[in-house]
């Protein structure tokens, strides 16, 4: 039972700054889960940074879709761009879920505590690219998709972190990149849910109830409470000093990324 509320309790932040800072919920989520995976019973050390990863994107699969929703009400989602990169999309997801899958834990941790940082700093000096340039053609497109796909289905995230600033910098209203963004998110964690669930199914040394690399208590008890909180943080970002906030929450992005990394070199 303990457990479960931490499970709760993980999905109430994550949902309310993923609401409150327009990011996805994964750079909390995968150290926090690979640490609570590795505290309990049944789950193989060595398995327990891909769990994170798998059950964190499975995680952003639901809330994803409560996002989507959200910003399309306010015609905010741009259709044409969702649909030229989608197929870039999931061939980067299944390519990097297939990448993860067969990377050490070390390295690969290694690899998400440096992502975390660049984001953090992105945060902390409040980073925003200047337009200068118009959106490539569908084949740039493509491949955009495939190299934001990969790169997020490594860090178990949504892709906002790098699809929001590539949307900006091709001249989309920012208004219009975070709704295209929040859409995006959909393909990307449909096409990593899917490889870390078929990567992870010929591990027999995996914890009852998981679906390959997915561990299906924790999602459940995480997807209600952080789809909850979300709409609840975005009504805050209105009220709250925003920048503020997002330098507090890198800071404790840099603390739990660190602390994964340090529980696997230690």
């Amino acid at each position: 039972m303990s457990w479960w509320l931490s499970y709760i309790g993980l999905g109430l932040f994550t949902g309310l700054f993923a609401g409150m800072l327009g990011i996805g919920g994964g750079l909390v989520m995968v150290p926090t889960l690979t640490m609570m995976f590795a505290a309990q019973a049944g789950f193989p050390p060595g398995e327990v940074l891909h769990m994170g990863l798998g059950t964190s994107m499975a995680t952003i699969l639901f809330t994803s879709l409560s996002s989507l929703h959200a910003h399309h009400r306010h015609g905010a989602v741009i259709w044409k761009v969702v649909i030229q990169i989608t197929p870039g999309i999931l061939l980067g997801t299944l390519l990097g879920t297939l990448f993860a899958s067969s990377v050490p834990a070390k390295p690969l941790a290694l690899f998400f505590t440096i992502f975390v940082c660049c984001v953090a700093v992105q945060m902390v000096l409040n980073l925003k690219p200047k337009a200068a340039r118009q959106l490539p053609g569908s084949s740039g497109v493509f491949a955009v998709g495939a190299g934001i796909g990969a790169i997020s289905a490594l860090v178990a995230i949504g892709g906002g972190a790098l699809t929001v600033p590539f949307l900006t910098w091709c001249n989309v209203r920012v208004q219009n990149a975070i709704g295209t963004s929040a859409a995006i998110g959909f393909p990307i964690a449909v096409g990593g849910t899917l490889g870390y669930i078929y990567n992870g199914l010929g591990h027999s040394d995996l914890p009852a109830w998981s679906l390959g690399f997915v561990h299906l208590p924790a999602l459940a008890w995480l997807v209600p409470p952080s789809m909850l909180m979300a709409p609840l943080g975005a009504r805050l970002a209105h009220r709250l000093p925003v920048l503020t906030l997002k330098r507090i929450f890198a800071c404790v992005l840099i603390a739990l990324a660190s602390k994964m990394l340090w529980k696997f070199f230690s």
